[in-house]
């Protein structure tokens, strides 16, 4: 995996330009952005410890000092916690557990029946989900949509499903680097990148601009072969006790046509589980009993 701390913050020097932080722009620069030199020098650290930290050396490196680092380079609050992960990996989260979730996570998703709802992991797994998350997302139907960052970058159909793909995208590559600045020694989320990059130019692409995020909030539209264009908000709620999984809630505002498309939704979805329950059923022995098929034909 090449989530080194040397690359980041060599992504991130890349972004500031000497004026920006109060420096002439003298010399020919061979790279954009601030040179070692000067961050080293805004920092308030000596160039050759600033060079030791870009290399992997700076495994005992104190807060101090990624505190100052992440001053001068700008860096958002998940970009200084991800500083903090690349910089000091015997720190990191040890590598989670795969497997189900606990029975009262199931029975909180059943709970919001109005409302998709699923589980993901930092690998972005979908471990679990309701029936309105299945309906959206199809989860139950094929197994190869239950990884988001495969679906979004290996699906054909991502691209119609998600009328903001590039947005998409980018977002789901920085929640990613995220999981594996925390989880460096986890074989499974190195071998899914490994894939990803192998049969994705767009991912290797993303991959290589070390965009780092978490995933919190935001909106996202889906555009559902059934009933057309969603315009979703979502939440991401913390599971006490399973730091690494999520729960995904997509809302839409009461009276909107998001939600009443979610209700259509719904009620089709209803109906394909019951008519699928219907078909699997054991035939009645008498013959006055009418067939499954018979109601859904009236």
């Amino acid at each position: 995996m090449d989530n080194t701390v040397g690359d980041f913050l060599q992504s991130r020097r890349a972004r500031i330009q000497p004026e920006d932080v109060g420096l002439p722009p003298y010399g020919r620069r061979r790279v954009p952005g601030l040179r070692r030199e000067e961050v080293a020098q805004l920092a308030g650290v000596s160039v050759d410890y600033y060079i030791r930290l870009e290399q992997g050396r700076g495994k005992n490196v104190s807060d101090a000092v990624l505190d100052a680092v992440a001053r001068v380079l700008r860096l958002d609050p998940t970009e200084h916690a991800h500083l903090r992960d690349l910089a000091r990996p015997g720190r990191a989260a040890p590598a989670a557990p795969s497997g189900g979730v606990r029975p009262g996570v199931r029975l909180l998703l059943d709970s919001m029946a109005d409302c998709p709802a699923m589980v993901i992991d930092h690998r972005m797994d979908v471990l679990a989900w309701n029936a309105l998350g299945d309906a959206v997302h199809g989860f139950a139907g094929d197994a190869s949509r239950r990884n988001m960052p495969r679906r979004v970058f290996l699906d054909p159909e991502a691209a119609d499903l998600y009328p903001e793909w590039a947005a998409v995208a980018a977002e789901t590559v920085a929640y990613l680097r995220f999981g594996a600045g925390r989880h460096p020694d986890d074989q499974r989320l190195t071998a899914l990148i490994g894939e990803l990059s192998m049969k994705s130019e767009h991912f290797r692409r993303l991959w290589a601009d070390h965009l780092v995020r978490e995933k919190t909030y935001g909106v996202k539209r889906i555009s559902h072969p059934v009933v057309g264009e969603l315009n979703l908000g979502y939440e991401t709620l913390a599971l006490p006790g399973d730091a690494d999984r999520t729960v995904v809630v997509y809302t839409a505002p009461p009276g909107s046509g998001a939600a009443e498309r979610l209700a259509v939704l719904a009620s089709w979805s209803a109906g394909e589980r019951s008519a699928s329950a219907d078909a699997s059923a054991p035939e009645v022995s008498s013959p006055d009993a009418p067939s499954p098929g018979a109601f859904r034909q009236r």
